[in-house]
């Protein structure tokens, strides 16, 4: 690991099961605000005691804290600041912290952390999210924290890595409850009793059959108000929804939502049951997709206060080059209108409300359809319907700005003609952009390119210089301007 990291014999990792239980203090007024964000006195409070080099003054602050917002509070603090806060409460630091802590936050700290020290950590933790916490490691502090695991979690991790990213198989937990299809409910409830090593938390028992594949659900309310001679078979639920170790993680949130599922087996390429999804991990998956399509929308990378400034400057410089390209476009359709312009100013002045309105009108209809798209409200099935229902929208708005806009410039330019000719630009212009913005997207998916990255540029594109365009060519053939 680095070579600043923090020393083995400073860190004591807590077993997350032994962890003291306290009153839930989350709120309150000391170190609280009323939307339940630590204060800005309070972390300064924390900071005056590490500078200070006070161990048990940051602990006594600090040992209240719900587990959430000891992360939040590793997350407020300096990257420096960190190692020392996270030494001055080893025992603090559980499992529970390190789940909640941010992507980029949780990969410094592990990385300041000796090996021992992870694997620890990665140990008391579900095996999603001990993947989560190692898949985020350099590769030789990969081996190393891997090394350091319990055989049994070790086997665990490996195969879990071996899916690709944001899969089922990534992101599901191994830790579930199957019975064979022979038992009764009185010999599941007595098998229950009497196993050790279960779930802490599980809502179903997956019923299997000699080849390990599921063949049904029971639902832990069924099996305590059913009798104990009746057999799994006839009780248990055989519709069952299967999720594949392949499936993307935003296919499983949609199937989650779909069929209100608060749990689901996992099966692989055989058809076996290997793992489950639980609904706790489909709301930090749903989370996760909405935040990301929004800033790939901006071009905003992955749109962290905590992303290191390199990489925040390699995904939106990108962005920005590209639309510098698409910008051009636009510019060479002014450059041919050069002298209608020179001739009557005030096309170069009205030229930004065309192009802006109908950016702002196409946007409006790209956020629609990407949301629809990555929700599958958007299919083959109805795409014709979806194109008719935008351009409906696209002509209302476009007629109500026009006539506006066209009159208020009819009135301060004292050229009717001049606003007859911006209203019918703005019109297309909206048309064009509610074309556009569903469109464009669409066809970026029959590419098998993401719509959320790509879409925004060339709607922007495209509403700019058709606004141009057909702002310029309707002045000259209006006969506004010669």
């Amino acid at each position: 690991m680095a070579d600043d990291r923090i020393p083995e014999d400073d860190l004591l990792i807590a077993d997350s099961g032994e962890v003291e239980v306290r009153p839930d203090d989350r709120v309150d007024d000391e170190r609280h605000d009323e939307e339940n964000r630590l204060k800005a006195d309070y972390v300064g409070a924390v900071r005056d005691a590490l500078d200070a080099g006070d161990k048990g003054a940051v602990y006594d602050l600090v040992e209240p804290l719900h587990a959430a917002d000891i992360a939040d509070l590793i997350e407020l603090l300096d990257r420096s600041e960190r190692a020392q806060l996270a030494t001055a409460i080893s025992d603090l630091m559980t499992s529970d912290v390190i789940a909640e802590l941010n992507d980029y936050v949780r990969e410094d700290l592990m990385e300041a952390l000796p090996a021992q020290a992870v694997a620890t950590i990665a140990e008391q933790l579900d095996t999603d999210d001990a993947v989560q916490l190692i898949e985020d490691l350099d590769e030789d502090d990969q081996r190393a924290v891997m090394a350091e695991l319990e055989p049994e979690t070790r086997e665990a991790v490996s195969s879990a890595l071996a899916y690709p990213e944001e899969t089922a198989g990534r992101l599901m937990s191994r830790h579930f409850v199957a019975v064979p299809e022979h038992l009764t409910v009185g010999d599941l409830i007595d098998y229950l009793r009497e196993a050790g090593d279960l779930e802490h938390d599980f809502f179903e028992v997956f019923v299997i059959d000699e080849r390990h594949h599921p063949v049904g659900t029971c639902a832990l309310n069924w099996i305590l108000t059913t009798p104990r001679s009746v057999k799994l078979t006839d009780v248990m639920k055989r519709d069952q929804t299967l999720i594949p170790v392949t499936m993307d993680q935003e296919e499983v949130a949609l199937m989650f939502q779909k069929y209100a599922l608060i749990s689901a087996a996992v099966v692989d390429e055989s058809g076996r049951l290997v793992g489950q999804m639980t609904v706790d991990d489909i709301v930090h998956i749903i989370s996760e997709e909405a935040g990301e399509d929004a800033l790939l929308l901006s071009g905003a990378g992955d749109g962290d206060i905590n992303e290191p400034i390199v990489d925040s400057y390699k995904a939106r410089v990108r962005w920005l080059l590209a639309n510098l390209v698409t910008a051009s476009v636009a510019s060479t359709v002014i450059a041919q209108f050069e002298d209608v312009i020179a001739t009557m100013v005030a096309l170069a002045v009205l030229m930004p409300i065309v192009a802006g309105i109908g950016g702002n009108a196409g946007t409006q209809t790209l956020a629609v359809t990407v949301r629809a798209i990555a929700t599958n409200q958007l299919t083959d099935a109805n795409t014709s319907r979806a194109i008719r229902r935008e351009l409906s929208i696209a002509a209302l708005n476009g007629a109500s700005i026009a006539v506006v806009l066209g009159s208020i410039v009819a009135v301060l330019f004292g050229n009717p003609l001049l606003g007859g000719v911006i209203g019918a630009a703005i019109l297309c212009n909206i048309m064009i952009a509610g074309i556009a913005g569903v469109c464009v997207p669409l066809v970026l998916q029959r590419l098998k390119a993401d719509p959320a990255i790509s879409s925004s540029i060339f709607v922007t594109m495209t509403t700019d210089s058709m606004g141009f365009l057909v702002f310029l060519s309707l002045a000259v053939v209006s006969g506004l301007v010669g």
